[in-house]
């Protein structure tokens, strides 16, 4: 009958001893843990009602308590370096995602398509988005953005619709631009059935390739500019082919990036 009262001190210093450390551990609180163990591997300093509040735990229970730390202990230290060891680190990006920064006097563009009818395209450039869904300024045909070659600032941004709109609409837009004039190109669902010779004579004079040939549903991206001499770099093209349609009567999205060197104010 006598051990009754020193079992229960032996149960309730375990219970708390062990609530201690699961706390410690789930929470990562290192300095409690830590005073924990070296109160119960110090011989020297044995627990009383007066430093501790608890009853006096015998020296047997201190050890095993202590070994049971030190494997909590190494079981943490394993499962945080093997994370750290497969954590990835992760790319850095630059200006619009590009992986890689742009020279000096030069701007950091991507631009892509939409995707079938459903997802809307995108132009960035200099890490500002100038057309996008969220920006709610997209739509059905051609996406066309113009852009200062000097200092990179939006001049305007619109949308054409080239199935059922007006490509009169779109003539005005593309008809009086300055010289020098960043002009970006991003087709969404169909962006060429309302195409006149003229309206493609202007793409082809701003430096694309493929505007003469662009038909129904066709996925386009281009950055031409006002006044170049030869043909633009910047341009990729998909025929609308059943055979090779990635979705069910379009071609694939198609995404661009690159850097285009800044026009130099004339004096």
């Amino acid at each position: 009958m006598r051990l009754a009262g020193p079992l229960r001190v032996v149960v309730i210093v375990l219970t708390a001893g062990l609530t201690w450390i699961l706390v410690s551990v789930l929470l990562g609180t290192q300095s409690g843990f830590s005073r924990l163990q070296q109160f119960l591997r110090s011989p020297e300093n044995p627990p009383t009602s007066e430093n501790t509040g608890l009853p006096q735990c015998p020296r047997v229970i201190r050890q095993e308590l202590a070994s049971m730390l030190d494997e909590i202990r190494v079981v943490t230290a394993e499962k945080a370096g093997s994370n750290s060891r497969h954590r990835k680190p992760r790319p850095k990006k630059y200006k619009c995602g590009l992986p890689r920064a742009c020279p000096d006097n030069s701007f950091a563009f991507r631009i892509m398509s939409g995707a079938a009818n459903v997802i809307g395209p995108k132009i960035c450039l200099e890490d500002k988005m100038l057309m996008s869904s969220v920006k709610n300024n997209v739509g059905r045909g051609l996406n066309v953005a113009l852009v200062n070659g000097v200092n990179g600032e939006l001049i305007d941004a619109k949308f054409f619709d080239m199935w059922a709109g007006d490509v009169n609409e779109l003539l005005k837009f593309i008809r009086p631009l300055h010289e020098g004039t960043l002009v970006f190109v991003a087709s969404y669902d169909d962006p060429a059935t309302k195409m006149n010779e003229e309206t493609r004579k202007i793409f082809s004079e701003l430096g694309s390739k493929v505007a003469k040939d662009l038909a129904f549903r066709d996925s386009w991206v281009f950055v031409g500019a006002k006044g170049v001499q030869n043909k633009s770099p910047f341009e990729q093209h998909v025929k609308n082919k059943k055979s090779s349609n990635k979705y069910e009567g379009w071609p694939e999205a198609l995404e661009m990036e690159g850097c285009i060197p800044q026009r130099t104010a004339e004096v």
